[in-house]
């Protein structure tokens, strides 16, 4: 049977993409879920998201960088840091090397707050890779890694190399 887009429903790649969808689909309710029982909108929890992996890759979060992450204006990202901020979920500090610069960093009540909620679903998620070899995960990562790249660069072409806080890895033969 031919799908919408000309494309053989049997083709593997086809059934790769669906199951990417579902799994993305699982994700936003829980994250909704999450959002609804902490009093948060789904957009801060994308914007919780993005800080704590600009921290994990020690790239410095200004409310600049947070805003042009998430598509938002200058006035959306600053009412966004202020409810985050009121929240005692993120907190602004002084760039110690630029004082005119303000910083984002989560605060630990946050990520404590994301542990107890999303800390089950990450070690189900880590036991759940341990059932392939090194290789077998080596290319899991390299094929997330092209989806990553492949949705970021169709929702704005321009972020592809900016948009990623996650260090960008060379290629080897495929």
């Amino acid at each position: 049977m031919e799908g919408r887009n000309n494309m053989d429903e049997g083709e593997p790649g086809l059934r790769v993409v669906h199951q990417l969808r579902a799994i993305t689909v699982e994700l936003d309710l829980l994250g909704a879920e999450f959002a609804q029982r902490n009093g948060l909108h789904p957009t801060d929890v994308r914007a919780l998201i993005c800080l704590l992996d600009a921290a994990r890759a020690h790239t410095l979060a200004t409310p600049g960088w947070l805003g042009r992450q998430l598509g938002l204006n200058s006035a959306g990202t600053t009412a966004l840091v202020d409810r985050l901020e009121r929240l005692g979920h993120v907190r602004r500090t002084r760039d110690s090397r630029d004082r005119r610069r303000v910083l984002l960093e989560v605060d630990d009540r946050a990520v404590t707050l994301g542990q107890l909620f999303f800390g089950p679903l990450i070690t189900e998620v880590v036991t759940a890779t341990r059932a392939f070899s090194d290789a077998e995960l080596a290319t899991i990562q390299r094929f997330l890694l092209n989806v990553h790249e492949v949705v970021a660069a169709q929702r704005d072409p321009s972020t592809l190399l900016t948009r990623s806080p996650v260090p960008q890895k060379k290629r080897g033969p495929q």
